[in-house]
């Protein structure tokens, strides 16, 4: 087993897919849909359509019979030219949602027009290096579009001057091009990131990573093998503990094991390590909405150590859950992002 980490990139039913080992433990997979489906990043010229009474929404025309769904349209008329952007997923036989504020992001910024302003990432907390990053975006957008706005991701830590500012020319160059399309009928304007794309944005670090990009990687590196356990509802944890992930038409169902122990503490060593995994397995399966765990029984007290452990564990995990809280018996509830579409559904293609 390779220690480290390690990006394998391979296809999936003909279509671009990564896969993030670390310590030969699967990390991360992003598989592209085999469908012409809005996906999330993707940037359309939409049209303005009949208001959702009551959901203060409008359905917007996409073009080839696509919709979207815009929330807080109030004011805006029927028949009105807009830009939007893919955020999730749709569920079936539903419009894509969307939003009118746009972002543009490479593997070192954000870049967001209409929404001036410039930021370094909280993460980056040396003086010294906020100085030299915003000496650097300070020369290279010196005449560009001052209604751009622009974040410095936690990835450009300690990176070259000459990448980052390429990568920030980049991005302008592509809201330029994106903005400049704004009038005409309905259509796709820049197509969502492949999975390989991502996987360089967001995974890939100029010297920790190996990257494997081999004809039938993901089976020489043995990713089939952890796809294959993924489609099963049982997650094994420390101890003998146990989850089973079960999805449903109206919400994914969790159910905590302790196993064999019957200990005084196991329920909520238990419950812990569910806190612990459950962001990182829900995201490899691609699963998101309403999400309903039934933790093993653990005394009242235990309950603000659960759940700030689920708080901490879903802020580190990369996708907006929020976490509502206790139900009348007993279990706890939480709602996110329909950011992937579940891997079952991508397998079956």
């Amino acid at each position: 087993m390779k220690k480290g980490r390690i990006v394998v990139l391979d296809e999936v039913n003909g279509k671009s897919a990564a896969a993030l080992l670390v310590n030969g433990q699967l990390h991360d997979l992003l598989i592209e849909a085999d469908n012409d489906a809005p996906k999330p990043e993707a940037i359309y010229r939409a049209r303005a359509g009949r208001p959702m009474k009551g959901q203060n929404g409008l359905i917007l025309d996409l073009g080839r019979g696509q919709k979207g769904f815009l929330k807080n349209a109030k004011g805006i008329p029927q028949g009105t030219d807009l830009t939007v952007q893919v955020v999730t997923h749709a569920e079936i036989g539903k419009a894509a949602p969307v939003v009118a504020k746009l972002i543009f992001k490479s593997r070192y910024c954000i870049v967001t027009p209409d929404a001036p302003g410039l930021n370094v990432a909280r993460s980056i907390k040396d003086d010294d290096e906020r100085e030299r990053l915003l000496e650097i975006v300070h020369d290279t957008i010196d005449g560009r579009n001052a209604d751009y706005g622009l974040i410095i991701r936690s990835s450009a830590w300690d990176i070259d001057g000459d990448a980052i500012a390429d990568d920030i020319a980049a991005m302008y160059d592509l809201a330029d091009d994106v903005m400049g399309q704004a009038s005409g009928d309905p259509s796709l304007i820049m197509p969502a990131p492949s999975a390989e794309m991502r996987a360089w944005r967001d995974w890939v670090n100029p010297d920790p990573d190996e990257v494997v990009n081999d004809q039938g990687s993901f089976e020489d590196m043995g990713v089939w093998d952890h796809i294959e356990r993924l489609k099963r509802p049982r997650v094994s944890l420390s101890d003998g503990a146990s989850m089973m992930i079960e999805p449903t038409s109206a919400l994914v169902a969790v159910d905590v094991n302790t196993g064999s122990d019957f200990s005084l503490g196991a329920g909520l060593k238990a419950n812990l390590a569910v806190a612990k995994e459950l962001p990182k397995q829900l995201a490899l399966r691609g699963l998101g909405g309403q999400i309903v765990i039934d933790f093993a029984p653990s005394p009242k007290k235990d309950r603000r150590v659960i759940e700030n452990a689920l708080n901490g564990a879903f802020r580190r995990g990369g996708i907006d859950t929020i976490v509502v809280g206790w139900t009348p018996l007993g279990n706890f509830e939480l709602q996110r992002k329909r950011e992937r579409i579940p891997l079952t559904e991508l397998l079956d293609d």
